[in-house]
């Protein structure tokens, strides 16, 4: 079954560099024994684009072209940094043995079916990705443990949630758009901490691990 992994350009800076390395390795891992396509975050380069639209007032459709090419650059690197990774402009089948990276901007620049609006960020093109690829999972990496009911996160994450009650609840930490890809793409998905790599393995090996469970449509 293919899992798409989005690692949240977050870890980058706030979990520090040991963190994403160890992160990058654990995927490296996995990715030798499962289907991995690995969507990258924006991070600083999405920030940076977010600061050049703030103060310039660019077309929402130019500050959205800009966000995806940020992630591409974030890609790069994580292709760096994941043992054996290889590059992808597209959505061709992915097997076990050498984790896939996907450089989103190619293929976005062909269809792309989302809002060009900043409620869209990278969880939400990676759901997109996730439906399109035919993919069985997805995980959001983030600094966090999951999704928290209330913000500054304290305590555990809410363990289950529907699209529905996603939608109801908005909490921070995901882009405001995500419900409404994830009814589109009807994937099981998981929010899930990359400060603790082995939650990562766990899941893909497992099917379950610590975090935030998000069903599809009405189910749970």
């Amino acid at each position: 079954m293919l899992t798409v992994i989005k690692v949240g350009g977050g870890l980058a800076g706030e979990a520090g560099d040991d963190a994403l390395r160890a992160l990058c390795a654990q995927i490296a891992e996995a990715g030798a024994r499962h289907p991995l396509l690995v969507v990258p975050g924006g991070g600083e380069f999405a920030d940076a684009v977010r600061a050049h639209d703030g103060r310039f007032g660019l077309r929402s459709q130019t500050a959205h072209r800009m966000a995806i090419l940020a992630m591409d650059q974030f890609g790069l690197a994580l292709a760096d940094l994941i043992p054996g990774a290889v590059l992808r402009l597209d959505l061709a089948p992915v097997r076990a043995g050498a984790v896939a990276v996907l450089l989103p901007a190619a293929l976005l620049g062909e269809r792309d079916p989302l809002p060009e609006s900043w409620a869209v960020t990278s969880d939400s093109i990676a759901a997109w990705v996730a439906g399109a690829a035919g993919s069985g999972r997805l995980v959001l990496v983030k600094p966090v443990a999951g999704l928290y009911a209330t913000w500054p996160p304290a305590g555990e994450p809410i363990t289950q949630l529907t699209v529905d009650e996603l939608a109801a609840v908005q909490p921070e930490g995901v882009d405001g758009h995500l419900p409404t890809a994830l009814r589109t793409a009807r994937v099981e998905t998981w929010v899930i901490g990359g400060r603790e790599p082995a939650r990562l393995a766990e899941l893909v090996d497992t099917g379950r691990t610590a975090g935030t469970r998000v069903t599809a449509v009405g189910r749970r």
